[in-house]
């Protein structure tokens, strides 16, 4: 049992861990496509009823991936890693490096 809750804390601060190292690159990422996209959505020029309807859900995109990536994804894994623990498919490791 003490073996189980190591092993559900390590994956829990893993996950955490993977979380924050990407959180950089990602909002740098949504940030660049998000303040390319702001220019085309205020824009009320020549063409701009045709840009529109393309730049709104790409904006939209960015935000739901960036949600999706450092929320939803995280979440996932340690519940379905949990529910391996409790069906005990999940061996702790040994402290051997392999």
């Amino acid at each position: 049992m003490r073996n189980r809750h190591l092993l559900y804390a390590s994956v829990e601060a893993a996950t955490i861990e993977g979380a924050v190292h990407r959180l950089r690159p990602k909002l740098m990422t949504v940030c660049a496509v998000l303040a390319s996209l702001v220019p085309i959505l205020w824009e009320s020029g020549i063409a701009s009823d045709v840009m529109k309807p393309i730049a709104a859900p790409i904006a939209g995109g960015m935000i739901t991936s960036t949600i999706h990536v450092l929320i939803l994804v995280p979440v996932f894994f340690v519940m379905m890693k949990e529910r391996s623990l409790r069906r005990g498919h999940l061996q702790p490791r040994t402290s051997e490096s392999s």
